[in-house]
């Protein structure tokens, strides 16, 4: 097993616990959340610059035809496009893994705050894509 190095943090790959899917859809969730959170910091500071410019009252034309891509609005729809798809696949991955370990789907229901029917939703597609 590797040994961490001053300042450095291993990941659970690198752990004892032997990876499975559960864990390789939280490691892709945690690398998309650092993408989205990077593309969403850059969103904020160009809207300030457009609040910015706006308040110096130039107009929304002017505003907008100048504005270079990704547009705001485009780096937001990708957040929330990416963070639907790999938040959905590690909740997929996560409740397959605990009913794996024995957790009955009621249980796993009330830890995730929906419905049984719903988690039986998510452990049937999961079985269907094997």
């Amino acid at each position: 097993m590797p040994v961490p190095t001053s300042g450095q943090v291993l990941t659970d790959r690198q752990a004892a616990t032997p990876p499975d899917a559960a864990t390789d859809a939280l490691e892709d969730l945690i690398a998309e959340l650092k993408v989205c959170i990077d593309g969403l910091e850059q969103a904020l500071r160009r809207a300030e610059q457009l609040r910015q410019q706006r308040r110096s009252g130039q107009p929304w034309l002017d505003i907008v035809s100048k504005e270079t891509r990704p547009l705001i609005v485009e780096r937001i729809t990708h957040a929330l496009e990416s963070l639907t798809t790999t938040g959905s696949r590690w909740r997929r991955e996560q409740a397959c893994a605990l009913l794996a370990e024995g957790v009955s789907i009621n249980r796993i229901a009330a830890l995730f705050g929906v419905t049984r029917q719903r988690i039986s939703t998510l452990v049937r597609k999961h079985n269907g894509n094997l």
